[in-house]
């Protein structure tokens, strides 16, 4: 059946679900369906992150991340105190462990600076144990703005503010095509078939495959990265309150293992960044042979792992042995022990990848006449995302008859 409507949101992670809100909000009278290909919303990235409620104090001045994170961490908040959503500005502190660290750890303020924090503030050694007394450093630096939230239940909020506009959710619908057509754009789903007057696609982990309908020869590949946590145990001691990070290595969209007090209380440890052998392979023995051929055959792979063999294999040497992964954590806090942590879940990060094997290390949004696509929108995604719904929707409602 061929169904007509406004716009269509493909995508029910917390950036398709913000941009509906957004439009149906801006637009009241608009007919907007969310199509998502599993049976609920918030299923991989949106429903596996740590829950930071970032700063922004890591991106490069004036790129989408940065201009992006600083509108959406106010809106984010903003937000969770209208809807009464559990949340804790707790501030973190980034530490520099070996004296190499500290020229990027002052590169880190200065930039943090040019984003517009303010409150940031070095950290002696003593300092660093004034606020996590646990933690050993040289040198630290603490980030006030940085907090945690349950994504999930924003993303839960989000939803249930759509289906009070009369948003049409469709859930376990796999969008299988995408194409203009008289003038509109034609999803096809597994189903049923939506004529739209525009749309976006928010696809995370298939980003990629969906903009190639659009655009054949894109020129980046989503390469999904596991990453994996371990928890500290109810019997263990409290060894750490709040957030916990070490200076992120240069050239790297990843942050590195550190320590995260969730907002139930829990405090996680992670994650590491390994390939992961399929976009949706949360698990160390899942594998997705087409995943797999694909991520392999992209020119920019083999480039990306004769670069950073090294670091791959430091990576899935955590993977494999925790004693490995314990080694890293006791960097920042010497007293763990590996029978304080037990397994805890895992994600997984879809990070596009250009041919010469650099690592996007910016949102990538796209319009192709009145479709617009997603291609790049890893974290702070999830802080930004009513900030990231907000400029898409303001496209989105130009093109709408």
């Amino acid at each position: 059946m061929t169904i007509k409507t406004d716009v269509v949101v493909v995508g029910g992670g917390i950036i398709g679900l913000a941009t509906a809100l957004n439009i149906v909000e801006a637009r009241k009278n608009v007919h907007l369906v969310l199509i998502e290909k599993e049976k609920s919303i918030a299923c991989h990235q949106t429903g596996h992150n740590s829950g930071v409620i970032h700063s922004g104090i890591y991106y490069k001045p004036g790129s989408l991340k940065a201009l992006n994170c600083k509108l959406g961490y106010q809106l984010m908040l903003d937000f969770c105190q209208k809807h009464s959503i559990k949340h804790d500005i707790c501030g973190k502190i980034i530490v520099a462990t070996k004296p190499s660290e500290i020229p990027s750890l002052e590169t880190l303020y200065q930039r943090g600076i040019s984003n517009g924090l303010k409150g940031l503030k070095f950290l002696t050694d003593l300092e660093i144990r004034e606020i996590e007394p646990y933690c050993a450093g040289l040198k630290g630096l603490f980030v006030p703005q940085a907090g945690i939230v349950d994504y999930v239940e924003v993303a839960n909020k989000y939803l249930e503010l759509l289906m009070q506009h009369n948003v049409e959710i469709v859930l376990n619908e796999p969008v299988m095509g995408i194409k203009k057509k008289n003038g509109l754009i034609e999803f096809a789903g597994a189903s049923n078939t939506w004529l739209a007057s525009s749309g976006v696609v928010c696809a995370g982990l298939q980003s990629d495959r969906l903009a190639r309908m659009s655009e054949k020869k894109l020129d980046i590949q989503i390469l999904p990265f596991r990453g994996e946590y371990y928890k500290f145990k109810a019997s263990a001691p409290k060894l750490v309150n709040n957030l916990i990070y070490p200076v992120p290595e240069p050239g790297l969209p990843f942050l590195g293992v550190h320590f995260t007090r969730m907002i139930n209380g829990d405090i996680e440890c992670g994650p590491n960044a390994v390939f992961a052998w399929g976009r949706e392979a949360y698990k160390k023995t899942d594998f997705n042979f087409q995943d797999v051929c694909e991520s392999i055959l992209w020119p920019g792979t083999r480039v990306l792992a004769l670069k950073y063999w090294r670091t791959a294999i430091d990576e899935y040497r955590r993977s494999f042995s925790k004693k490995a992964f314990v080694n890293s954590l006791q960097k920042l806090v010497p007293d763990l022990k590996e029978e304080y942590l037990e397994s805890a879940e895992s994600g997984i990060r879809a990070q596009a990848c250009d041919k010469s094997g650099n690592l996007i290390d910016d949102f990538d949004i796209r319009r192709y006449g009145k479709l617009i696509h997603v291609c790049n929108a890893p974290s702070p995604a999830a802080t930004a995302s009513l900030a990231i719904g907000k400029a898409i929707s303001n496209n989105v409602i130009k093109l709408i008859k």
